[in-house]
């Protein structure tokens, strides 16, 4: 034992075992694994975060060797963020969304959902069993009774050479001189199957994702109750930024300002073109009233007292201009009359009116007007007068006591409405009557809602709704295609400030339109359909190309009836 004590590997096994005992941080240094590194003191946590100096800095590496432990296990580490917030975790006590809920997706899914059916129905075709197909054979089973017992097999032919006949069931009735037969066919599938493979599809409309032009609106409020935005049939778009007036020629790109209203301390609430011309109607938040001429840039027509307080919806069926205010009131005007005062007043709302749209088709429906309100009612009113059946008594009387305090106060607040709808359950702002088919009603709810409501007016019922999954803003329907455009606001899920384009009556979606930061308050189309023009409050004006061009029989069509274009 000496001689080993004194040999050199003693030597050297003494002097290690002086340095650690020495040294205390190596007497509990971790073993090294030359595969995955250092051997696992604990496993780690999904919510460990990476270990910093007091002085802010992350610490060198030599240190984070000694601080951070490492298994023989593959574990992903979930520092680069919230694993709640990446996967979007719902917190335990936040309500689920219904499945129900029609939740607005990031982009287009028609040609996926296309696809799909396609393949489901070749999967449906080719699993299901076929009259033309013979099934499978199945094998009698035979206990041990019914065995039969072997026996002496007679003399029989292997081949039976007889012609098909129809009455002897052992004759096969499939026919292998047919040229279609599945027996000589190349393809996997099978017939009906190519057949629909081959067959040619509907193209889906294809939408730019992107505006194509973006302009500054500074200035541009972000507000709700504001109509701020419309676009002229002369291809002029006016639109209302702070107390100014501004006009944009499409064909030119030029500005010009209309008017500015900063010297009397008012601001601008709303503006609208007339169906054909170049008049606009200009409201403020003052209740003031102010008719333009767009060419002239001058001032037709000044109401000074139109409402008591703000107009934020207006609307023109030819020479009538009919106003909603803040006062819940809905006044109507002929602009050609020198006087002030309008001949009809009429309030069907507890609330701020906040949309108000005439039917253009210019049919028997052209005297009808929609309006909503604050108050989450949609009404319907007839410029002739109420055509519903007569009231009851006491709602007779209610009426007379109410024109009676109306016409005391000098105001006609006995008007009717011919219809009201009371299904939504937030404010309405979005109102469009569609083209295509007279007496149709396009109607959008606020944050409470997020409903798009489909109504026949001519018997008062809801023909469909859509849940959109956020605020509805405003609708328009497309002049060229049965389609409605929609703008969105507030939202419960991640997909915010959206422009969707929905097909009618199957309510599928064509296209989503993402751009804006706000949300999309604004809505206004060009006079061809074709495009269409939104605004929020992150102050930008963002053109789309959002609906296809007319036909070729219908731009002749309109060609030969506009006689200014055959002037040489």
């Amino acid at each position: 034992m000496s001689g080993l004590k004194n040999s050199p590997f003693g030597k050297r096994l003494r002097a290690s075992r002086q340095d650690g005992e020495g040294d205390p941080s190596r007497r509990h240094r971790p073993r090294v694994n030359q595969i995955f590194g250092l051997a696992p003191a604990s496993t780690p946590s999904l919510d460990s975060r990476p270990t910093t100096s007091e002085s802010g800095g992350s610490e060198s590496p030599a240190d984070a060797r000694t601080t951070r432990d490492y298994g023989d296990r593959f574990v992903p580490s979930r520092d680069a963020g919230d694993i709640r917030t990446a996967y979007h975790l719902m917190d335990g006590g936040a309500p689920s969304t219904p499945s129900k809920n029609r939740i607005i997706p990031t982009e287009s899914d028609a040609l996926k959902e296309e696809a799909n059916s396609i393949f489901t129905s070749i999967l449906h075709t080719e699993v299901a069993s076929s009259p033309g197909r013979s099934a499978s054979p199945t094998r009698p089973t035979a206990g041990p009774s019914t065995t039969p017992l072997p026996s002496t097999p007679t003399r029989r032919r292997l081949f039976a050479y007889n012609s098909p006949s129809r009455s002897n069931p052992a004759t096969p009735t499939r026919r292998l001189d047919a040229p279609t037969d599945e027996a000589y066919s190349m393809s996997p599938v099978r017939a009906e199957s190519r057949q629909l493979l081959e067959s040619p599809r509907r193209q889906i409309r294809n939408v730019c994702k992107t505006p194509y032009r973006v302009l500054d609106a500074p200035e541009l409020a972000d507000d709700f109750y504001l109509n701020l935005v419309d676009w002229a049939s002369t291809n002029v778009l006016g639109v209302g930024l702070g107390s100014c007036v501004y006009l944009w020629t499409a064909h030119t790109a030029q500005v010009s300002k209309l008017c500015d209203l900063s010297d009397s301390n008012d601001t601008i609430s709303s503006v609208s073109w007339v169906q054909k011309g170049t008049t606009l109607a200009v409201g403020t938040l003052s209740g003031r009233l102010r008719i333009y001429d767009a060419n002239t840039l001058q001032l037709q027509r000044t109401y000074q007292q139109a409402h008591t307080q703000r107009i934020g919806a207006l609307s023109w069926n030819a020479h009538i201009l009919s106003s909603g205010s803040r006062d819940r009131m809905i006044h109507h005007r002929d602009v050609r009359e020198a006087g002030t005062k309008p001949f009809k007043r009429v309030q069907g709302h507890r609330q701020e009116v906040c949309g108000l749209r005439w039917s253009g088709d210019g049919g028997a429906q052209a005297a009808t007007l929609a309006s909503g309100g604050n108050d989450n009612k949609v009404c319907i009113w007839d410029l002739r007068g109420s055509k519903r059946p007569q009231p009851s008594a006491a709602a007779r009387a209610t009426t007379a006591t109410a024109s009676a305090t109306a016409s005391s106060s000098g105001e006609d607040g006995g008007e009717v409405p011919l219809w009201k709808f009371h299904e939504h359950t937030a404010a309405v702002k979005a109102l469009a009557w569609d083209p295509h088919v007279a007496g149709v009603l396009a109607s959008g709810g606020g944050t409470a809602d997020k409903h798009i409501r489909f109504w026949n007016t001519f018997n008062g019922n809801m023909l469909n709704e859509l849940d959109t999954g956020s605020q509805v803003c405003n609708l328009a329907w497309s002049l060229t295609s049965h389609e409605l455009v929609s703008t969105h606001g507030f939202s419960s899920t991640t997909a915010q400030h959206q422009i969707c384009i929905w097909k009618y009556p199957s309510l599928d979606m064509v296209a989503s339109l993402t751009g804006h930061t706000y949300r999309v308050l604004y809505l206004a189309m060009s006079p061809d359909g074709e495009t269409i023009v939104t605004g929020a409050g992150d102050e930008t004006l963002r053109f789309w190309n959002a609906f296809p061009k007319r036909e070729n029989h219908e731009a002749k069509r309109e060609s030969r009836l506009d006689y200014g274009r055959l002037i040489r």
